[in-house]
């Protein structure tokens, strides 16, 4: 961290989503409500996965993960950029903005290992369930965690041992609600073009494997229950369909910032709303929609807590 000594900026000024007060209001309501649902819906997958034995599943286990990454990548901006909807001057210091931007792609990092994962979860349970104890079994499970943590830090790591040497001297105002690898590079006071390169390489090459990867084993698992089910795709695609929905929200952002070839930071910022305010609220509903474990679960904690209420 002694390169950080080497910068002459001590802070960047965060420009933010609006500058109209009423708008900001408005946003700082919508986003208190969003943070809250993310935390109590994520939360509660975490309790009921804990403390009820039947959810003691590799299914379960990943959405636990997920559930516990979800709050943690949601919580690396949300809480920010709440409070600085209601300061006028929204600044974050230097090694605030770095050690933002490292948990950010160590979370993202951690989220695609795991969704991929629970791709391979359904696939196995759909295509291969006489098999499925055997080839998801704990320790499989453990290991897919502790790999989605090595990758977002190696991930997370490997960008910011660049950016952190590069000398800042100059303008210091990011057009977003966050920090961020390329528009950090933007502000160094030398050419960052072949860093600019690099992180989106690292960064989109992530991203777009990962993404096109879950696209092809979930049309993989519909044509496997399209075989055996002679044609009949209502159940697995209603299913899928929402899975598919929110690996499409996941992504876009990303692919928009590391890969598209125009910058677009207005359209960008927006866009990444998606990914910290509104997929990780999604997940929790997503994935536990129609799905008659939970509800046991949920039954059985209710009943648990009014009879230790009442007794």
């Amino acid at each position: 961290m002694d390169a950080l000594n080497h910068s002459l900026i001590s802070d960047f000024v965060l420009l933010g989503l609006t500058s109209s007060w009423e708008t900001r209001i408005v946003l700082t309501l919508t986003f208190s409500l969003l943070y809250l649902g993310i935390i109590l819906g994520n939360l509660s997958i975490l309790f009921l996965v804990i403390l009820d034995s039947h959810l003691h599943s590799p299914m379960y286990f990943l959405l636990a993960n997920l559930s516990f990454i979800d709050l943690c990548f949601a919580s690396t901006t949300v809480p920010k950029m709440i409070t600085d909807l209601l300061n006028e001057h929204k600044v974050i210091s230097f090694q605030g903005c770095m050690t933002q931007v490292c948990f950010i792609h160590i979370t993202g990092g951690v989220e695609m290992v795991l969704l991929i994962a629970m791709a391979f979860d359904r696939y196995t349970a759909i295509c291969k369930p006489l098999h499925y104890l055997n080839i998801m079994n704990p320790k499989v499970c453990v290991s897919v965690v502790v790999i989605g943590w090595v990758t977002g830090i190696i991930h997370a790591m490997s960008q910011f041992s660049f950016v952190i040497n590069l000398p800042f001297c100059g303008p210091n105002k990011i057009d977003s609600f966050f920090c961020d690898f390329p528009r950090i590079i933007k502000l160094a006071c030398i050419d960052g073009y072949k860093y600019e390169f690099i992180i989106a390489a690292n960064s989109g090459f992530m991203s777009m494997g990962t993404f096109f990867l879950l696209i092809l084993s979930y049309a993989f698992i519909l044509v496997t229950v399209w075989k055996r089910s002679k044609g009949d795709l209502s159940k697995a695609f209603v299913t899928l369909s929402a899975h598919i929905t929110v690996v499409v929200l996941f992504f876009t952002p990303c692919m928009f910032l590391y890969v598209w070839p125009f910058p677009t930071s207005s359209l960008d910022k927006y866009l990444f709303i998606v990914d910290f305010a509104i997929t990780p609220i999604l997940n929790p509903a997503i994935y536990t929609l129609r799905n008659k474990d939970i509800k046991i679960a949920i039954g059985k904690l209710r009943k648990k807590h009014y009879y230790i209420r009442f007794c």
